[in-house]
């Protein structure tokens, strides 16, 4: 028995080593482990509330106190996907010392596991991000690096942490084009030698820049060329700070409806500082997060982040007309990249703190005797074996349990192609 366990647990622990390894996006933002998933009489179900941080309005230029109430909010992570990859060892293949045991079977099998977790999750969390830079008729570096120099300069207005946590996540095509103008950055060898992920290359501008090819590739809908305009007098009407708008009905958006994770602005609905809620010369940028039936070329639109034009969360500043949300009425959205069915490259420019990667230990099974659970740098992994006696096999399954969310998403900003 001793023996068998120490085979699996060496197993996981090399599946955690690879997985660590292999991880250029998730490996670079915030990664949290929770044991109380699996702790017998004290289960928390699938969800963690992460609080937010308040917010409060300045007392400007008086002496007189104007206490505010706390406006303590929380957002919800679910850590409910369960992902794995399966192998099978007859009893000779079980005998090989680890380093051979990993290269032949371990680690291809680590990385089409967390390639595609990495995947999902990187789509997922581009498609959460509203701030985006760059043309997609023009390959970002080919010319010049001006998209992201503002894709730094959206995440310093938003007031990201200017620290060794901002990274960037760029497809080859890309990563090419950029290195090809900064040579003397991608060869430094001292650079090199900081940090040992996959897909690293460089640090510049106070960025760490990433090579991957999983980054998410946003299609538009076919009805993406169409001129939209907001149709909502109601939802206008009842819009309160405290409230904010979420939902909007937008007409002339043809007969197919936009793609989730299509980005849009609406004319004369500017970006503000997050602290001194000063206007900003640039408009504020949405992001599609689900779209109801189309009926007579209009649907309800829900969108991120929300529409605040006052108060402590006031996000978005109104320039024209009366100055109050009913001046949005009628007013046209423009949609990104405009373009009917248009295939672009949604790069990633973020801060660690923007995003949160989740594990939690899956229980161990009464009647498992080869199970064993390891958790390294936040990734919890199981490795179960059981056996074939008529074929004298090994069955080996390795599980991840996991959860992601994109908690600050204006700490980040898409590059696109």
């Amino acid at each position: 028995m001793a023996n068998t366990l120490s085979v699996i647990d060496m197993v996981t622990r090399e599946a955690l080593r690879i997985a660590h390894e292999k991880l250029s996006f998730i490996g670079t933002i915030d990664r949290s482990y929770d044991s109380s998933f699996a702790k017998n009489g004290a289960k928390i179900g699938d969800t963690l509330r992460v609080r937010n941080p308040n917010q409060y309005v300045r007392r400007k230029g008086s002496r007189v106190m104007d206490v505010q109430d706390q406006d303590e909010s929380t957002q919800n992570v679910v850590v409910a996907t369960q992902d794995g990859v399966d192998m099978k060892f007859n009893s000779a293949e079980l005998t090989l010392s680890i380093d051979e045991l990993s290269r032949r079977y371990i680690e291809p099998a680590v990385s089409v596991m967390t390639s595609g977790i990495e995947g999902d999750v990187l789509a997922g969390c581009t498609k959460a991000v509203a701030q985006n830079t760059g043309t997609t008729t023009e390959v970002v570096g080919a010319t010049d690096l001006d998209a992201i120099s503002q894709a730094r300069a959206k995440l310093n207005q938003q007031l990201a942490p200017k620290d060794n946590n901002r990274c960037i996540q760029l497809d080859s095509v890309t990563m090419a084009a950029v290195a090809t103008g900064q040579r003397a950055l991608f060869n430094d060898q001292k650079q090199l030698s900081t940090l040992f992920r996959e897909g690293y290359l460089g640090r510049f501008a106070g960025t760490n820049f990433y090579e991957n090819d999983r980054t998410y590739a946003h299609t538009n809908s076919s009805d993406a060329d169409v001129a939209w305009a907001i149709d909502d007098t109601t939802r206008l009407a009842a819009y309160t700070d405290a409230d904010g708008l979420t939902v909007l009905n937008i007409d002339a958006m043809g007969t197919v409806a936009p793609t989730v994770g299509t980005t849009f602005t609406i004319a004369d609905l500017y970006d503000c500082h997050p602290e001194t809620k000063a206007k900003y010369a640039h408009l504020k940028q949405f992001t599609i997060t689900a779209v109801g039936a189309i009926a007579s070329n209009q649907a309800d639109v829900t969108f991120s982040p929300t529409i605040r034009t006052g108060g402590a969360k006031q996000n978005c500043w109104i320039s024209g007309g009366s100055g109050s949300i009913a001046d949005l009425e009628d007013n046209v959205t423009a949609c990104y990249g405009a373009g009917s069915s248009l295939v672009y490259q949604s790069n990633l420019m973020y801060h660690k703190d923007a995003f949160t990667f989740v594990t939690a230990d899956l229980p161990i099974m009464d009647d498992a005797i080869r199970c064993v659970r390891r958790m390294q740098d936040g990734l919890s992994i199981r490795c179960w074996q059981g056996s074939d006696i008529r074929n004298d096999e090994l069955l080996l399954r390795l599980d991840i349990l996991y959860g992601y969310k994109a908690l600050r998403p204006e700490w980040a900003c898409r590059v696109n192609n």
